[in-house]
């Protein structure tokens, strides 16, 4: 009775659970968070999400539930805008997503009934993201926000990316490592992101994660997956390793000053950082990169026996790090800060502050853009005091000179900077209407950019500076006079973009993109999932396959082509005084034409009936007649001119002994007396007739042949269709008929076209009642 009421309590409970999940699962209503009707069109439910996203955007609302009413919108909106998450919800009450995402994960929990329910917080299992840390919600990236921002931000900043889901036992057991590391990196400058693979699939596959949990790094647009144990020391080390390896130099007492003196060649502030540590600080690592456009970096370290001089040169406090910026002097710093607790936002104002030269020369379109932006309205004036001039000790003294006046009157809505006129023609032009003026010396131009298609305002000193203290004079009463008439600078012209004179030539852009793809193959290869190498790993060895087996064929062929090639005149000679083997499987192996090899074999009284009479529809037997002293010589002639019919299935070759089997050839011409009339054999002529070199196409099942007789020297035809009385005639000409004055070979010229007759079916046939006996 006491088991039956513990059954009954059980069931009441996890009947009251079920209705408890499905309650909470009720309590999300998308339309309810967006303010909108379940018959609204996707432009209401658009313009709905843009209103409130710009009203709950954390970085506009400070109100503290700011951050989850976001999450919430940002998430109705996915459903509704979705056509079929919206359909699932109007028709079940829920888009549908998570579930299905755990069942394809996980579906051994939910086997024994499908309409039941489970809230795993029942259990008190940390799986459902709602009941878990919410420490991940601010990291969550969405597709659209991955591709827009996070992927430009990357050359800026490296990020740390965690794919995770629900129903994942590996991902809390990272959990805690995952938390203290990502807020410790975070406040190093490492952007941290968080993929949710039930809810965002295709930022997942985007991605390239098939499992979770996984982690990524996103460097400069590029994907690196972390393949180490999830430890912290770990994940520090492979962030500091998606870093380009060159961003911080060691600095010395020996190469100080020649990194120092870099300034005029790289046209950048250098930055020097003097630290007790003896490898660099992730963090000054990061702001290097961060930095590297404006920027470049040296470390000290301070406990360095190398290093004594350098710091008590500019006498540093070794128990302090200390970070010095040095620009056109070298001697002194241009701005220095200490802190014993070296932060992020510290170094970061101070940077953002020293970016740039005192007087930096213009070296490309984008420099011109910063430190000369465009007017943005009449109380937010900058001008630009450009120094035009050139190179070497000539121009050094007006270059001096235009540096002293703009240490002593930088202001905020004023900017120095300069230019060389040999490197920038199109910009001088412009701006020197009077070339001849200004030829061989410097000019200063005050200018006003007014739009970003290069429209602006300027006015020109009129003379040409020297540096002295006049023009000095001049140049400040000039700037005096702008602050109170900005219509001072009276003419306007159309700058094009300048020059970029600091990028790489094509070969080594070209050579260091082959490294970049070399690496990242070599990556690929050796760390990426195997499963996304298969295609390309089967494309590979396929294309290898195919290269082998072509360059094995090929060298077979070559070889089979030396060895079968024909024999000269004194070979062919010499075979003819030889005695003839009786097998031609023998001479035929031993003189394979050079063509190919085809397979030629003799028409006897034991396979007559199975070449011949009992031929099947549609073959033909092509036959050759010669003798016992033609033989070598008719068969490689033969092979040359039926090799390329051998494809053909329908064809067979055969060759038939004239000394043997006169009598049987005799007979089969008699039935071609119409077209070539045969002595009766009283002609005396009659044992004198030389039929080597004629070819019969014998048609074994419709019983009639095709003849081909030899060519003669100004015979055009060689067909069936041509054998006349010139038969008869030939065989009373004793110098025209005769073996030793014909060729042997060219009795068979011609043979191919004749072939080609007989496949087109365009060849005289000659009808036999039956096949004669083959004696």
């Amino acid at each position: 009775m006491e088991l039956g009421r513990a059954g009954l309590a059980w069931a009441a409970a996890l009947l009251l659970a079920a209705l408890g999940a499905q309650a909470a699962a009720g309590d999300f209503d998308p339309y309810r968070v967006l303010g909108v009707g379940r018959s609204s069109s996707q432009a209401d439910i658009k313009k709905a999400y843009k209103r409130l996203a710009r009203e709950w955007h954390p970085d506009k609302n400070k109100d503290p539930g700011a951050e989850d009413k976001f999450i919430q919108i940002s998430k109705a909106y996915e459903i509704l805008s979705n056509e079929e998450k919206r359909a699932n919800f109007d028709r079940y009450g829920d888009a549908g997503e998570s579930q299905v995402y755990s069942q394809h994960q996980h579906r051994q929990f939910h086997h024994f009934h499908e309409g039941f329910y489970f809230d795993e917080s029942f259990f008190h299992f940390p799986f459902n993201s709602e009941r878990r840390d919410t420490s991940d919600e601010k990291y969550l990236l969405h597709f659209s926000h991955y591709v827009n921002e996070i992927v430009p931000d990357s050359f800026r900043k490296p990020y740390l990316i965690k794919i995770t889901s629900d129903w994942c036992f590996s991902c809390i057991h990272i959990e805690p490592v995952w938390k203290e590391v990502a807020q410790e990196l975070e406040a190093l400058g490492v952007g941290i992101g968080v993929v949710h693979a039930g809810y965002e699939r295709r930022l997942a596959h985007h991605l390239g994660a098939h499992s979770t949990p996984s982690l990524l790094g996103l460097i400069n647009g590029k994907i690196t997956f972390f393949h180490s144990a999830v430890v912290r020391e770990n994940l520090r080390q492979f962030v500091e390793n998606l870093l380009p390896g060159n961003l911080v130099e060691k600095i010395t007492d020996k190469n100080y000053i020649h990194f120092l003196s870099n300034w005029k060649k790289e046209n950048k502030p250098h930055v020097l950082l003097f630290d007790h540590m003896p490898v660099v600080p992730l963090l000054y690592k990061l702001t290097a990169f961060a930095y590297r456009d404006y920027l470049s970096f040296g470390y000290v370290y301070v406990g360095l026996r190398g290093a004594e001089e350098l710091s008590s040169q500019y006498n540093i406090n070794v128990y302090t790090p200390t970070m010095m910026i040095f620009k056109e002097h070298i001697d002194r710093p241009a701005d220095v800060v200490q802190a014993r607790d070296m932060k992020k936002q510290l170094i970061d104002d101070f940077l953002s502050q020293n970016k740039f030269l005192v007087v930096a020369r213009l070296t490309n379109q984008r420099l011109f853009q910063e430190l000369c932006p465009v007017k943005k309205s009449h109380r937010q004036r900058k001008h630009c005091v450009v120094l035009l001039t050139g190179e070497g000790e000539k121009f050094a003294e007006a270059y001096e000179a235009f540096l002293t006046f703009a240490v002593a009157n930088t202001r905020d809505t004023l900017k120095f900077v300069h230019i060389f006129n040999d490197r920038q023609p199109e910009f001088a032009d412009a701006l020197l209407l009077d070339e001849e003026k200004y030829r061989g010396k410097s000019a200063v131009v005050i200018l006003e950019r007014r739009n970003n298609a290069g429209k602006i305002s300027y006015k020109p000193l009129e003379e040409a500076w020297q540096g002295s203290k006049e023009d000095n004079f001049i140049l400040l009463d000039l700037l005096d006079q702008l602050r109170t008439d900005p219509g001072l600078l009276s003419l306007e012209t159309v700058l094009s973009d300048l020059n970029d004179e600091l990028a790489p030539m094509f070969l080594i852009r070209w050579l260091y993109s082959t490294l970049d793809y070399i690496s990242d193959c070599w990556d690929s290869l050796f760390h990426s999932n195997w499963r996304e190498m298969m295609p390309l790993l089967s494309l590979l060895f396929s294309a290898l396959f195919i290269l082998f087996g072509t360059v094995i064929i090929q060298a077979f062929s070559d070889s089979s082509d030396a060895r079968d090639s024909p024999p000269s005149e004194k070979e062919e000679t010499a075979t003819k005084a030889e005695k003839n083997d009786t097998s031609f499987g023998k001479e035929s192996n031993s003189r394979i034409p050079k063509k190919g090899f085809v397979e030629v074999t003799e028409l006897t009284d034991i396979n007559y009936n199975s070449n011949l009479v009992r031929l099947r529809p549609g073959h033909i037997n092509v036959v050759l007649i010669l003798s016992n002293s033609t033989k070598t010589v008719l068969l490689q002639k033969f092979a040359l001119e039926v090799y390329t019919f051998t494809g053909s299935s329908s064809l067979h070759f055969s060759f038939l002994s004239l000394d043997k089997h006169r009598e049987w050839l005799e007979y089969l011409l008699e039935f071609a007396q119409d077209a070539a009339p045969i002595p009766n054999q009283y002609d005396k002529h009659f044992l004198e007739r030389d039929y080597t070199g004629y070819v019969l196409a014998l048609n074994g099942h419709k019983k009639y042949f095709c003849l081909f007789k030899p060519h003669r020297s100004g015979d055009e035809g060689g067909t069936s269709e041509d054998y006349d009385s010139s038969l008869h005639t030939e065989a009373r000409g004793k110098s025209s008929c005769s073996p030793g004055s014909r060729s042997i070979k060219n009795k068979l010229h011609k043979l191919s076209f004749w072939m080609e007759r007989l496949l087109e079916g365009s060849l005289q046939r000659f009808y036999i009642p039956s096949w004669p006996a083959l004696d």
